[in-house]
């Protein structure tokens, strides 16, 4: 059997079935929207938004967010229609495994492992920042000795005693992922029930945000709302293609790191209760709404403060300087974006761990991955042994690795996958065309093919240093693949 052996389409149908050796079906559409506005709203809204207008759009940071939400759409349709005909865990990597055989599908699985624990370990990172900012300013209690909030190859800028300050050990960020991993060892349920509260607390103050920050928007600041187009060298000494088409595109693909929340959402298919109708309603829904949220949000934070100032005062906490620089009157309402922050930044991890335990579980059950990684709880139904090995990993990374962005990664890793996504529904519908869709993506093939151009142009607006770390990460993939998985192999 070769290295593009597809997986039969009788044994996933199975493996969705009901059984007690399963996963638990415990979710609802409902839970479904939830978990996706969790992951969707969070660092991107909070973070990217202002980094995004800094370094590639300026004003016109919202046309990004038109871009990315529109291959966003695209590719949503394609993953409402393969997670309601295949409802079961690994998202893209059971779908490419359907219709493209073995070697994409652990590309496609070795690609998303990327994509969670790399994101899932950089918003733990920012969630050990942000929780110094609520001490300070919000409860005005002593901040956390530098030492126990930063990685060791970090270092600070002297103080007015001239002394420098080192880091030892992230201990914050290390304690949100582990304490998030044992949530979810302990069921899938619980989970939901927590993230859907983070849910109306950040949605709450995401729209006071919208409606305080209207009165505050200087029309000098998105004039002009597309800027000519010009390099923008930030302070790391990286250029930028700010402004024009360039910068949009840029945009895009900077802020589509907040958008991944739905393709989570997919890899929950087979502990969801009616996943034929669920799922396309947990995707599509989440989507929707997180879209119009971004749209208002980015033009309000764009109207209120300059291009410069997310440049310079603002470029750290950047919602909360903006309001509290620009908005005289509206500290307690900075107060309360901090909380949200934290909390949005909580479920944002929580999502991507769930995201990348239930990719273990399936790539496991498929021989790809060592055995441990689909072992159940006995009481709880979850991989308990997967969540503490990514605890491990995730954890390991916040703790002791420097907080730099690598938001750019996850979204160039996440564009990558729905480009396979596009491409399965129309592989799909040739070689199966029988199957029993409950949802169907409409015109097949223009919307998947309109999925993957929009989602490559993103792509291309990331540039090369981005692409480079792509493929160096497969290269990494192809060696394991090779060397342990392809021989261990259930289908050869």
């Amino acid at each position: 059997m070769g290295l593009f052996t597809k997986k039969p389409m009788h044994l996933l149908l199975e493996e969705a079935g009901d059984s007690e050796k399963g996963l638990k079906r415990t979710l609802s559409a409902g839970s479904l929207v939830a978990l996706g506005i969790g992951a969707i709203i969070g660092a991107g809204l909070f973070v990217r938004t202002a980094a995004a207008a800094a370094q590639n759009a300026g004003p016109s940071v919202t046309l990004g967010f038109i871009v990315a939400a529109i291959g966003c759409a695209l590719a949503g349709l394609c993953y409402a229609e393969l997670s309601s005909s295949i409802p079961i865990s690994g998202s893209a990597y059971t779908y490419t495994y359907a219709t493209m055989g073995e070697l994409l599908a652990w590309i496609i699985g070795w690609d998303l492992i990327l994509e969670y624990a790399v994101g899932a370990a950089t918003v733990g990172i920012a969630w050990s920042e942000y929780l110094n900012n609520l001490l300070v300013h919000v409860f005005h209690m002593k901040a956390i000795a530098y030492e126990w909030c930063h990685s060791p190859f970090e270092h600070s800028i002297a103080d007015a005693a001239g002394v420098v300050h080192s880091g030892i050990i992230n201990l914050p960020a290390l304690g949100i992922v582990a304490a998030l991993s044992l949530l979810l060892i302990k069921g899938t349920q619980e989970s939901a029930f927590v993230n859907g509260l983070i849910v109306i607390t950040k949605v709450s103050i995401v729209i006071l945000i919208i409606i305080f920050g209207w009165n505050f928007v200087q029309a000098g600041n998105h004039t002009p709302y597309i800027p000519e187009p010009t390099i923008y060298t930030d302070s790391q000494g990286v250029d930028h293609h700010f402004g024009g088409i360039m910068g949009i595109l840029g945009a895009a693909g900077v802020v589509f790191f907040a958008f991944i929340g739905f393709d989570a959402v997919s890899t929950a298919a087979q502990e969801t209760k009616n996943p034929k109708t669920a799922m396309p309603i947990g995707i599509l829904g989440s989507l929707a709404v997180c879209t119009v949220l971004y749209i208002l949000f980015a033009h309000v934070l764009t109207g209120i403060a300059p291009v410069e100032f997310f440049r310079t005062d603002g470029k750290e906490a950047s919602v909360v300087a903006a309001i509290n620089t620009y908005m005289p009157g509206y500290q307690w309402l900075g107060k309360l974006v901090t909380v949200a922050i934290l909390a949005g930044f909580s479920s944002v991890i929580l999502v991507m761990l769930l995201g990348q335990s239930r990719v273990f579980y399936s790539m496991s059950k498929d021989g790809l991955l060592p055995e441990t990684f689909s072992h159940l709880h006995p009481k709880f139904k979850t991989p308990h042994k997967a969540n503490l090995i990514i605890l491990v990993l995730v954890g390991g990374f916040a703790a002791f690795v420097p907080g730099d962005i690598v938001g750019d990664m996850t979204s160039i890793g996440t564009l990558f996958a729905f480009i396979l996504v596009c491409s399965a529904v129309i592989i799909l519908r040739k070689t199966n065309p029988e199957l029993h869709r409950e949802f169907k993506t409409p015109l097949v093939p223009m919307v998947p093919i309109l999925g993957i151009i929009v989602c490559a142009a993103m792509i291309f607006g990331l540039g090369w240093t981005n692409w480079a770390r792509l493929f160096g990460w497969l290269a990494l993939g192809m060696i394991i693949y090779f060397g342990y998985s392809k021989k261990r192999s259930h289908l050869k």
